[in-house]
């Protein structure tokens, strides 16, 4: 196949974070070859593709902790992000604060889980200082915030990157459904149920079963999420937790960072408990809601091979980027590598139009329909 040879011509747009094409295909390939090369012309035309499929569609990461001096560092709030973002010309992250990190570390047999057990109100006092910190990142480092579609609309058009704020595990609740409500007013339009603290929300994919799946609380905190206006982020819940998840939502669910059970392309990994079968995929599917994959494979092409592997399951308007970044060394360490990811995504055989949903179309459906 020659790639990006595909005849899908794009508009093109005022565009402030891309480099001209040239330069983009240096990045690429660490050169652009000799002059008149084919190699070279492949290159340029592949950066080129790319770079318009990023100007005509908002690119998002479904999950991410913002890099090595991102929310869950000790780095004080930073430009790094919005740097990154601009030279990598990805538009949108959905940055989660980590409630339950002051417990995490890894157990007796190596996996990741609270080890101690928390004070009252231990977690939700750290939840609020995160949330402090990405106030000042937002305030004093070029990201814009978005509470809505229209918002990240405007910051894409104005090629200003943006931030969802995200929580990744709800333990901060301790019950009080009014601390959803606090959270919505502080602008956080992304929550994830549950991590790996137990709570009364439901059971997580790596410890003990607790609940059955779903609890009754649970329950009661989808039906919040979607009357708040929530993206509501199904990630570590376990398979059971999920199916009654579904049968509860009436609308999209998110489930922002996994792969494919026993994927081939990440082979052997530590993360078989994190990954899901062909069920629970097409159980969020079935919602109109999509699926997350992480950054967590050897290389670029395998991670466009671990995309490949869920959409044979489930379709390609229901795959997404969740990287996941950072927490354990993967693909796409640095959103400068966001372009390298696109470019990689249609020399794997994706059209531009495939690309541009998994690479952040798809996140907008369920943003329109769960925010607004």
């Amino acid at each position: 196949m020659d790639c990006c040879g595909q005849g899908h011509p794009l508009a093109p747009r005022h565009w402030m974070w891309g480099e001209a094409p040239t330069s983009v295909a240096a990045m690429l390939t660490g050169d652009v070859g000799p002059r008149g090369s084919t190699a070279a012309a492949r290159t340029t035309e592949t950066a080129s593709a790319a770079l318009d499929v990023l100007r005509n569609s908002i690119s998002v990461d479904v999950h991410t902790h913002g890099g090595k001096t991102g929310i869950t560092s000790k780095a004080p709030p930073n430009g790094d992000l919005a740097t990154a973002m601009r030279a990598g010309s990805l538009a949108v992250a959905c940055l989660a604060d980590v409630p339950d990190g002051p417990l995490l570390g890894r157990n007796a047999e190596g996996v990741l889980a609270a080890v101690r057990t928390p004070e009252p109100d231990q977690l939700y006092g750290h939840h609020l200082e995160r949330l402090a910190w990405m106030d000042e990142m937002v305030a004093s480092y070029g990201l814009r915030r978005a509470l809505s579609a229209a918002d990240l609309e405007a910051a894409h058009k104005a090629g200003q990157p943006a931030i969802v704020a995200d929580v990744e595990g709800l333990d901060f609740l301790e019950t009080k459904l009014e601390r959803l409500e606090e959270a919505h007013k502080r602008g956080i339009r992304h929550v994830q149920l549950v991590h790996y603290t137990p709570n009364d929300i439901g059971d997580f994919q790596t410890g003990a079963i607790m609940h059955q799946g779903l609890t009754s609380f649970g329950a009661e905190v989808i039906r919040a999420c979607h009357r708040l206006g929530f993206v509501c982020d199904v990630a570590h819940a376990t398979e059971d937790m999920v199916k009654q998840a579904v049968r509860i939502a009436t609308k999209p669910l998110l489930l922002s960072h996994t792969a494919l059970f026993e994927s081939k392309a990440m082979g052997p990994t530590p993360l078989t408990g994190r990954q899901i079968g062909l069920d629970h995929a097409r159980a969020i599917a079935e919602t109109g809601g999509s699926i997350g994959i992480w950054h967590f494979f050897p290389s670029l092409d395998k991670y466009v091979d671990g995309l490949k592997e869920m959409a044979e399951i489930v379709g390609v308007d229901h795959v997404s980027i969740g990287t996941d970044q950072h927490v354990t060394p993967g693909s796409v360490q640095d959103y400068t590598q966001w372009v390298h990811l696109v470019a990689a995504m249609l020399c794997g055989g994706f059209t531009p139009e495939e690309t541009g949903k998994m690479a952040g179309g798809n996140y907008m459906r369920i943003l329109r329909a769960a925010v607004g």
